[in-house]
């Protein structure tokens, strides 16, 4: 009896070990599903099979590999002319799919929905931000006025943020652009005409300076708490630690060709942990290199203050970096409302750029782009000083090259009668440079790390390719998605041509048409990029918000009508011109001219 049962025992046992084979677990075992039923079962997909359905059938080439390690298959498609268009991993075992991507989302994990920034993309939240803006900025008595349709339009980038945190690029463009179209012409207009229609809030001083108190640590909360860190942010950093040991930034970023791995490998297989050529363990960014001197200068701060491992990891020296510019931006809005329009336009600013989600979108993503910011209000606060002005636009475009569009505008500010201004802003701004460009001058080779600086910040933006403008849809030569890379650089070369004209036309500009032309040109060059982010609103925020708000205030020297008087306040960039007084102007002229 008793042999009986192991008998029966050792039967059971083969079964069960014959049984489990048949599965395909391990690794040397053949797969279940052949290489057309995953290819098939990928095909059916619905996001795979809408991208596919923009090409003809007959130019389609699925590839099916199976990897026996983790018992999945890889199935991708390609056409002929633009490449691999899809692909997806199917689960040999249960036939489930996961990691389908299509289009845009195979090279742009963005594109496939989710968002940046953390909790700010909680809708709740946002539309929160979006009513302290309206309530505390919008005229109540003029509800269809164009001066809230302004305040609107500053919004409306909200559109696109919702429609790519859907994962819906294409569209998401499309609403970026529309708004930007419509901002662009704005500032044109009030650049050329001189005239601008300011909204009238009733929300007394101290209200707005409560809200502001309470957006600030709000901000400050969801920044700390509640964000994310993007690789820009994380590049600031590796780029100050680079600075600190005195070498130029460039080409020195972490990156992956060392061979030797010093961390775990992710879901996917990749490793983002490398020992560097110094043996210490980094964290890869090999394209963090792509920005000015002084946006690394600027994390230095942090980086003294919190240090660096090395990692990507909570990184509080950016965290730092970010919050300190988000703040010295406001001051700065609160400076030139201050010098332009007393207290109660030193609350307003910075109450716009507090109670705005995109610039909370921003900080929450923990992007550079606050810092061009920050130095670009500040250099419009100092105007009148060819000195101050530029050396501080230097700061800017050092940091952000996209800045280098206002330089010809800003150096014959406020005209072109007078040289001595234009030389005065010249030499600053070239002694400036000097100073952010220190660390060629103590190379080896400062000719060679001055190739390499070029090579990584200007000559690596002709080869970048973004589904995140107009311009670059071609790269998928898909049905629907027109190729317009000619008429962007046709584009390109008209902008280039309007900058050198507002320089010198017209020959003497108000700080209205000065704010309004940089408006302008800052939207239309983020028109014209072939990689677009609402992270960039915050270039040309400041601009805005100071025209918008505060536009009749640069022409009329500070003096505004009664708080109490309705309709909009709308002012001519001649009026200072003519001698007239504010209150000359607004005796003549009781009921003001709406825009």
């Amino acid at each position: 009896m008793r042999s009986a049962l192991l008998a029966l025992s050792a039967v059971l046992l083969l079964l069960c070990a014959g049984a489990s084979a048949s599965v395909g677990d391990g690794p040397d075992d053949g797969p279940r599903l052949t290489r057309g039923e995953a290819t098939r079962i990928v095909l059916v997909e619905p996001e795979v099979a809408e991208w596919l359905d923009r090409y003809p059938e007959d130019l389609l080439i699925p590839a099916a590999h199976f990897m026996p390690e983790r018992g999945e298959w890889e199935v991708s498609v390609f056409t002929p002319e633009a490449g691999k268009v899809a692909t997806a991993k199917v689960d040999d075992r249960t036939g489930d799919t996961r990691d389908v991507w299509a289009g845009p989302e195979l090279a742009w994990p963005l594109a496939r929905g989710g968002g940046v920034g953390g909790l700010i993309n909680e809708p709740l939240l946002w539309l929160a931000f979006c009513l302290f803006f309206v309530v505390g900025l919008a005229d109540f008595r003029r509800p269809l006025s164009l001066a809230n349709l302004d305040l609107v339009a500053l919004l409306s980038f909200s559109v696109n943020v919702a429609l790519l945190n859907e994962g819906r690029v294409f569209a998401s463009v499309l609403a970026a652009t529309a708004s930007l179209v419509y901002l662009v012409l704005r500032m044109i207009r009030v650049g050329v005409t001189g005239r601008v229609a300011v909204p009238r809030s009733t929300v007394p001083v101290w209200l707005l300076v409560a809200g502001l108190v309470f957006l600030v640590g709000l901000r400050t909360g969801i920044n700390v708490e509640h964000s994310s860190v993007l690789d820009v942010g994380y590049a600031g950093v590796i780029g100050a630690d680079r600075l600190s040991d005195g070498v130029s930034p460039y080409g020195r970023f972490p990156h992956a060709d060392s061979g030797r791995p010093c961390g775990a490998e992710a879901h996917d297989g990749s490793v983002l942990d490398w020992v560097q050529e110094d043996g210490r363990c980094e964290t890869i960014n090999s394209f963090g290199d792509t920005y000015g001197p002084v946006n690394y200068h600027a994390y230095l701060p942090g980086l003294w203050l919190f240090g660096w491992s090395g990692r990507w990891d909570e990184l509080p020296a950016v965290h730092f970096t970010t919050l300190l510019f988000d703040l010295l931006a406001m001051a700065g809005l609160a400076a030139v409302g201050r010098s332009r329009g007393g207290t109660r336009a030193a609350v307003v600013l910075p109450f716009a750029w507090a109670a705005n989600p995109l610039t909370q979108y921003t900080s929450s993503s923990n992007a550079n782009d606050t810092i061009m910011a920050a130095l670009l209000i500040w250099a419009f606060w100092a105007v009148s000083s060819p000195p101050g002005r530029g050396c501080l636009v230097a700061l800017a475009c050092w940091t952000k090259l996209a800045a280098l569009i206002l330089a010809p505008m800003w150096a014959t500010y406020p005209g072109t009668r007078r040289l001595r201004s234009p030389l005065v802003y010249a030499t600053s701004f070239a002694l400036t440079t000097v100073l952010c460009f220190w660390f060629l001058l103590v190379a080896d080779d400062p000719l060679r790390e001055l190739r390499v600086f070029l090579d990584r910040t200007f000559i690596i933006q002709f080869d970048r390719s973004s589904p995140f403008s107009l311009w670059d849809w071609g790269q998928y030569a898909a049905a629907g998605l027109p190729d317009l890379s000619a008429v962007q650089h046709v584009l390109q070369g008209v902008l280039v041509l309007a900058a050198l004209v507002v320089a010198v036309r017209p020959r003497r500009k108000s700080p209205l048409q000065l704010a309004a032309f940089s408006a302008a040109l800052l939207m239309s060059f983020q028109l014209l990029l072939t990689h677009w982010s609402a992270l960039y609103t915050v270039w040309f925020m400041p601009f805005l918000l100071v025209v918008v708000l505060t536009g009749d205030l640069l022409q009329s020297g500070g003096t505004r009508p009664d708080d109490t008087e309705e309709g909009d306040t709308t002012v001519r960039s001649g009026d200072a011109a003519r001698g007239q007084t504010p209150d000359s102007r607004y005796a003549a002229a009781p009921t003001s001219r709406r825009d």
